[in-house]
């Protein structure tokens, strides 16, 4: 091996009549100037001279010496990389799961709503099927019929009474879903004052309740689907950015009080959509991770929020057309248009706890693009 390898390391060195004393048959020394750079090529593990001057020359000792030495350093490096590599211990059994983050392309792949803590096998078995999975409602077009004229007409009058501009339609849009501390302070920039934030806010709701007139009516396969879910015994939370007490006595003059688990209102959070403060908040008070969560709204804004926490979202197009919903998991008109068995198709989809196949399919695309521009080419 070692001779081998100071065989093929000449070929990095320079010539060997240049730089090296050389002697012929004569045994006298010739000085290297007057050789010339000569040509070779390997047959096997041996180097060929071309030149027949080189067959009565002989390499120095020395520089062979050196090159043997050099050569077998590069051997003892090889062979202790491969011992080290050997002492590794390489063990493929496979452990509990402790809730610590375990090597990627393990099988089976971790769960997050696995619960290693619990000590009831079939509870823990429960939390790993579909079926475990928590409902996130929003109030306004998707449970009760939503009136974007009001809230239009209220921040108008809002604006007149404070002697502020009056908001564009497009920045009307853009702060629907928002609180209204967040929308007067970072979309209207009318203050920054927190005081001042809240008694404008205080006032906007009280302008929108006296053009509302304290009137919810039920969307139609509402109540009927929320029916299900609770017979289903799967925990539902309500979110909204309306006050508390005006969510409270919404809920009981309707008569679906008791039906939820959880109510996040404005006092609960900082900010509304597309912030998905209240999505994560609703989560913890059902105490769901996010991942098994099913958001129901009807609005990108919140399909947007739920995908930024990993939830599913079931979109209701009450107040946009089904064609601009389209990122949502799912689209209906109605609730009642949908059953448990989608909803646990729908947690059923692997989703990132089980890792993303959004890379892949692009680069299928991508491979299946190049392939048909090789493909027009090579006809034309």
């Amino acid at each position: 091996m070692a001779d081998s390898i100071a065989a093929t390391s000449l070929v990095g060195y320079r010539p060997l009549c240049r730089g090296f004393s050389v002697k012929d048959a004569s045994c006298k020394r010739r000085s290297s100037g007057n050789c010339r750079v000569l040509g070779s090529e390997f047959t096997g593990r041996k180097l060929v001279a071309l030149s027949p001057r080189l067959l009565g020359w002989k390499v120095d000792r020395l520089v062979v010496t050196s090159i043997k030495a050099l050569a077998m350093e590069l051997t003892k490096e090889t062979y202790s990389f491969r011992e080290e590599e050997e002492r590794i211990p390489r063990t493929w059994g496979y452990q509990a799961d402790t809730g610590v983050d375990r090597k990627p392309g393990l099988w089976p792949p971790e769960n997050r709503a696995d619960n290693a803590s619990l000590n009831n096998p079939l509870l823990r078995q429960e939390r790993m099927g579909c079926g475990w999975l928590g409902a996130i409602f929003e109030w306004e077009g998707v449970i009760i019929e939503d009136n974007p004229d009001l809230e239009k007409q209220a921040w108008l009058a809002l604006s007149e009474e404070e002697g502020k501009s009056p908001p564009p339609a497009f920045l009307l849009r853009r702060i629907e879903g928002m609180k209204n501390e967040q929308a007067m302070s970072e979309v209207l920039c009318w203050s920054r004052d927190p005081a001042e934030l809240r008694r404008m806010a205080t006032r906007k709701e009280e302008i929108y309740q006296a053009l509302q007139g304290g009137i919810y009516r039920l969307r139609s396969g509402s109540k009927e689907f929320v029916n299900v879910l609770m017979h289903y015994k799967i925990p539902m939370a309500l979110i909204s950015t309306r006050p508390r007490k005006t969510l409270e006595s919404a809920i009981g003059s309707i008569g679906i009080e008791g039906y939820f688990s959880a109510i996040v209102a404005a006092e609960d959070v900082h900010r509304g959509k597309p912030d998905p403060e209240m999505f994560i908040y609703a989560a913890q008070l059902l105490k769901f991770i996010p991942e098994r969560c099913i958001v129901f709204g009807n609005s990108n804004q919140t399909v947007e929020a739920a995908h930024d926490v990993r939830m599913k979202c079931v979109a209701v197009a009450s107040k946009h057309p089904v064609y601009e919903l389209s990122a949502a998991d799912l689209v209906v008109r109605h609730l009642d248009e949908l059953s448990v068995v989608d909803l646990k198709n729908l947690a059923d989809i692997e989703s990132p706890e089980f890792g993303s196949l959004e890379p892949e399919m692009e680069l299928e695309e991508e491979e299946n693009r190049s392939t048909a521009v090789g493909v027009d080419d090579i006809f034309w």
